[in-house]
Parts: C-alpha cells; sequence; structure tokens
C-alpha cells in the first residue's frame, strides 16, 4: 500500500478544514517513513504575491517506522493559495504535491494543494440556511386568472394551460414567435399554502421584468415588471403574503445584457424613447460596444436580439447600483435577494458595486451568482476570481453538486462522489457552503424526471427535442431514482431547490420542453408527499443548518455520508444497485428516518432507494 504523508481533508495534517479567514492560524503537519531519513522539510506557499517558504519543525514519532513534522501559517489576506511540501532526505530533495481525494505523495507529479482564504467581514444570510428553495418561471407556475392590462398586441396568449409549448424554429433555426400562458404574481401568491407545505422558505423567481420573450432574459425595462405578471403594487402584495409564511422572494437579475426589443437599445422602435441602435446622441449609447454601428454590435454569446452592455461603464452601475438605482428600487418593493444571470461574465467592477449597494439596502439579503463550474477557482476575463471571498456573491448554484447527483444516478457509479462534495466543501468558505443552491434541474436543463427516465438521453438537436410523455414503466423508474437523488439533495450540504413542477411529476426535455405549466390537478400526489416529508426533515433537524460533511463510504453502487452538528448526527445511505443490499453502519445506535430497516450495525435497505437515519 502506498505511503500517504497528508491529506488535507484529515485535521490531523490540516487544521482547520477547508477555507479559512484572513489572520486566521492553520495547521500544517506531514507524516514520513523514518526509512527516508529525513533532515528537514518545509511548507512553500504561492500566491498573487509570489511565493514563501516556511520551515517546518519536528514534531515527534508513532513507533519507529514514521516521524511527524509541523509548521503553521497565517495568511494576512484574502485570496487563493496554492501550497506543496518540500522534503529533505538520504537522496536528495522530495516533493509532496496534491493527487486524488486530495491526498499528497511524495511525488513531483502532482498539484498544488489549494486553501481559500476569504475576508474575515464574509458572512452569508441565516434565514436561508436550513431552508429550500423553490424556483419558478413565472409565465408557467399559476394564472390566477385575474384580467391581464397593458398587454402588447403581438404577444400570442394561450388559454389551453398545460398545452404544448410553442416551437416554430424560422428556416435560421431562431425563435421569433413567444407564447404566453399568462402565469401571474396573484397565481403564486394563491399557491403559498402549497409552498409552506414543501417547506419552503425562499422562491427564486425566473425574470419578471418587461420583456418581449416568455422567458424574460431579454430586458426591455428593469423598472417595470411585465404587464402579464401584474403591477409593482401586485409583485410587493405577494412578497409581503410570502414573508407573513416565512418565505422570501429572490428576483433573477439580467446585467450582463440587455433586449434589442427594450428602451435601452430600440432597435425595433418599440418605444419612444431613444436607444443606442437609435443614435449616438442616446443616453444610453455608451453602455454597448458597436464595431459599426448600428448594427455591428457586440451581443451575448453571438445573439443579436441580446446586445451586451458594457459592464464597467459608470453610467450603467450607477443606474443598476446607484443609491436610486435598479437593485435598491426592487429590495425596498419587497424583494429579499439576488440571483445574477451569468455571474462569470460580470467583471469584478460591478460585482463589486453591486454587493455594496444590496448589502447596504437589505444587509440579510441573498446574493446568488450562475457560476457552473467550481467558483472557489474560476477563471474568466483573463484572471481568477474572487466571487466567493466576501466582497461580491454569498453563494453559487451548485452545478458540481447537481453533476454528482445525476451521475451517481444514471451509471450507478459511487466511486468519486464523496470525493467530488468533500472538494466543494474544502475549496469553498463555510459560510458560502451553507447556503449553496442545490439544485438537480433548473430552467436550463432537461427536466429531472427525463433526465433519469432516459438515463440522460432526453437532449435532441436544436430543431429535434424530446418534448416529454413518458409512458408508465419510464416514469415509474424514473420516480424511483428521483426519490433516491432528492434524498442526498436534502440532506447534502447547502440548500436544494425544487424547479417547480419537479415535485409533481412534470416531463420533458430542452427548451421550451422544461418549462411547461405546472399540472394543477393532475399532480403526482405521491411524489408530492415525499417532498413534503423532505422539507419536514430539514425544518425538524438543525443540523442541515450549517452541519458538517462527513463522507462514509462511497463504493459499489453505494454513497453514504453523514452529518454532524448542533448535537445531532444524520446518515444518509444511497443504494444505487437494482438489488437490496445489507449495509454495516459505523456503529451501533442509528435509527431509520425513512427507507430502510437497522437490527444492530446492519442496515437492510431496497434496490435504489436511500435510507436516512439518525444516531441516537
Amino acid at each position: 500500500m502506498e505511503f500517504i504523508p497528508y491529506n488535507s481533508r484529515l485535521s490531523y495534517h490540516k487544521s482547520p478544514f477547508g477555507a479559512v479567514k484572513e489572520g486566521e492560524e492553520v495547521a500544517f503537519r506531514i507524516v514520513l517513513p523514518r526509512s527516508i531519513c529525513c533532515t528537514g522539510a518545509s511548507l512553500v506557499v504561492d500566491s498573487e504575491d509570489g511565493s514563501q517558504i516556511f520551515p517546518m519543525t519536528w514534531d515527534g514519532m508513532e513507533g519507529t517506522s514514521e516521524e511527524w513534522w509541523r509548521v503553521t501559517f497565517v495568511p494576512a489576506k484574502e485570496g487563493l493559495y496554492g501550497y506543496h511540501f518540500i522534503v529533505a532526505e538520504k537522496n536528495g530533495v522530495s516533493l509532496i504535491t496534491r493527487f486524488e481525494n486530495s491526498t499528497g505523495r511524495l511525488s513531483s507529479d502532482g498539484g498544488d494543494f489549494q486553501l481559500t482564504v476569504y475576508s474575515r467581514e464574509f458572512s452569508t444570510p441565516e434565514w436561508i440556511k436550513g431552508s429550500v428553495i423553490y424556483q419558478i418561471f413565472p409565465d408557467r407556475f399559476c394564472n390566477s386568472g385575474k384580467p391581464k392590462r397593458g398587454v402588447p398586441k403581438d404577444r400570442i396568449l394561450r388559454s389551453d394551460w398545460g398545452g404544448e409549448p410553442l416551437w416554430e424554429p424560422d428556416s435560421e433555426g431562431r425563435i421569433t414567435k413567444h407564447d404566453y400562458f399568462g402565469g401571474d404574481f396573484k397565481g403564486i401568491e394563491q399557491k403559498l399554502d402549497y409552498l409552506e407545505s414543501l417547506g419552503v422558505g425562499c422562491i427564486y423567481l425566473n425574470p419578471v421584468f418587461e420583456a418581449h420573450t416568455n422567458h424574460r432574459y431579454d430586458t426591455a425595462d428593469y423598472e417595470k415588471t411585465d404587464s402579464l405578471l401584474g403591477t409593482a403594487r401586485d409583485f410587493s402584495g405577494l412578497c409581503a403574503a410570502a414573508e407573513k409564511k416565512g418565505i422570501s422572494i429572490v428576483l433573477d437579475g439580467v446585467f450582463s445584457h440587455t433586449g434589442a426589443d427594450s428602451r435601452y437599445f430600440n432597435k425595433n422602435g418599440r418605444y419612444k424613447c431613444i436607444g443606442a441602435y437609435n443614435s449616438k446622441e442616446s443616453p444610453y449609447f455608451d453602455w454597448y460596444r458597436f464595431d459599426s454601428y448600428p448594427d455591428g454590435y457586440a451581443s451575448w454569446w453571438g445573439v443579436d436580439i441580446l446586445p451586451e452592455v458594457d459592464e464597467e461603464n459608470n453610467g450603467y452601475i450607477e443606474y443598476i447600483a446607484g443609491k436610486k438605482g435598479v437593485l435598491r428600487k426592487w429590495l425596498k418593493a419587497g424583494a429579499r435577494g439576488w440571483r445574477l444571470d451569468v455571474a462569470d461574465e460580470l467583471p469584478d467592477k460591478f460585482l463589486d458595486a453591486l454587493r455594496i449597494a444590496v448589502k447596504s439596502e437589505k444587509k440579510d439579503a441573498f446574493i446568488l451568482g450562475e457560476v457552473w463550474e467550481d467558483a472557489s477557482n474560476k477563471i474568466s476575463y483573463g484572471k481568477r476570481r474572487r466571487y466567493l471571498r466576501g466582497a461580491q456573491l454569498d453563494s453559487v448554484m451548485n452545478y458540481p453538486f447537481a453533476d454528482c447527483l445525476i451521475n451517481f444516478a444514471i451509471s450507478a457509479r459511487a466511486e468519486g462522489f464523496n470525493d467530488r462534495i468533500s472538494e466543494i466543501c474544502e475549496n469553498y468558505p463555510k459560510p458560502a457552503v451553507d447556503c449553496l443552491m442545490n439544485h438537480i434541474g433548473t430552467h436550463d436543463t432537461c427536466r429531472v424526471l427525463s433526465r433519469l427516465a432516459t438515463f440522460g438521453n432526453c437532449h435532441g438537436t436544436h430543431l429535434e427535442r424530446y418534448k416529454g410523455g413518458l409512458d408508465e414503466d419510464a416514469k415509474k423508474y424514473g420516480k424511483t431514482l428521483l426519490k433516491l437523488v432528492s434524498a442526498m439533495q436534502f440532506t447534502l450540504p447547502g440548500v436544494p431547490c425544487i424547479y417547480y413542477g419537479d415535485e409533481a411529476g412534470l416531463d420533458g426535455g430542452e427548451d421550451p420542453y422544461n418549462r411547461g405549466c405546472y399540472p394543477w390537478g393532475n399532480e403526482d400526489e405521491e411524489l408530492i408527499e415525499h417532498y413534503r416529508f423532505l422539507g419536514r426533515l430539514r425544518r425538524e433537524h438543525e443540523v442541515f443548518i450549517d452541519g458538517e460533511f462527513v463522507p462514509v463510504s462511497a463504493a459499489m453502487g453505494c454513497v453514504a455520508y453523514e452529518r454532524r452538528g448542533r448535537g445531532e448526527r444524520i446518515m444518509t445511505v444511497a443504494n444505487r444497485n437494482s438489488h437490496p443490499i445489507i449495509y454495516i453502519l459505523p456503529e451501533e445506535g442509528y435509527e431509520v428516518l425513512t427507507g430502510g430497516t437497522v437490527s444492530g450495525r446492519e442496515l437492510s435497505i431496497d434496490k435504489e432507494t436511500a435510507a436516512i437515519l439518525i444516531k441516537k
């Protein structure tokens, strides 16, 4: 068996675990075989300021075969630090570098270990921790039936709630016709009792501002709600009604681009004001980048209906983040936070100003970013980003966890699962970990039921997309896996997010079929009851607020881990095998909350089932 001199996830080797605050002391200890005749060891720390070498001191022996070397390091300021160790021995000099599972080996072939250092002032909202998020695509959740006023005449209004969404690409594959089913603020308000029954503490709304597509990511006016959804007064009424039930509203902020058909750009001449496309004298002209005026402009990923904004333009920053800006306006109206669309495409200057504005208006407002990769070491704009170090985001949408869960459910491969979860917990500041948005499906992905039931084969070409409509056997199998995945989702670090309708058995492939209407009157009540149980579980056990993640095992189609804290220990054991198993628990004294039976240390768990246990 290969000798492991260092493992950054073990408190014996590194304490405290994971990311640390600036000025916080970190203790490192390596374990070396006596046979190499070590004469000295050092810690090498790399940062943007250069490299530093810290000699280690001899720290004792274990029998006659091992010896320990130790050093402490105090990072003076926030940043991303890399580190490794140098060992002087009888055959020369060796390095201890990082390999899989964050283990170190006496080899120069690995990489640096990562130490994330965040601001000592960094804190995140307590109200979101231990909660449940519910994501709503506003047009498709609930139509209150209230009259719609001021609706543009060029919209296709549907009266067949639950009908197949319109999908008619033109000859170039572009969608130019958008249909609306009329979901609105009043409709959401009517369903607050239902959301409360799921344990929801936060509603994340996809864009609600005036726009001329049903997804509304092409903002036309940041200062107005879309007429089909209702008025600003209706929005404030929803926020107030939700607050009475302990539910907060988070809005989608689309700030990297606007719509071409907007008051700011006004390419289609819809608005009376002078947009950037209409004249270089427009007050909005400097917001955009033109190569050749007016048709040669930068657009988001080349989509010409979404002209890119220069987010470092002072006028634009003032409009969004100023004292009378968009961010503060809607927080005053009742929102309690912002989810930032394509946050990794927003420059530091903009994000810094955004946090100041949001936290100045509401200290406990939640700032959530869309980042698909590991946000602690993400590179964009040609440099390492600092989203989670205290001056920008509170947390992010947790795509790494989502990938782990879906891949485990589809492949039945357990190996590597706990390592990937531990990697995020190690790299992210604890305040950010505790409010990660743990989704398993969103408006940008196929419906999770479809992904699981079709083993991930619900994707289609741009012109040929999976519409949904699983047969009974496929739906039953998909539900089984969804119950397993959601039990894990609700017990991992962070905050689980339900994409509206997933809990009711809604099916569908890529856009627009992942954005169907909520099936009121045709819900899968068994699945809903499963989600209600999971919501109660989180309400009743404080360990889910900020409990430590403790990996137990991940092998042979079975994953097990614990959450520990606040006087509680809760274990999740997920059996993805197509047969029942007997899982040997670490010790006696566990009681099953759901999903199996226990006798002594033996947990009997059915095929494709997750058991949740509490240690008494």
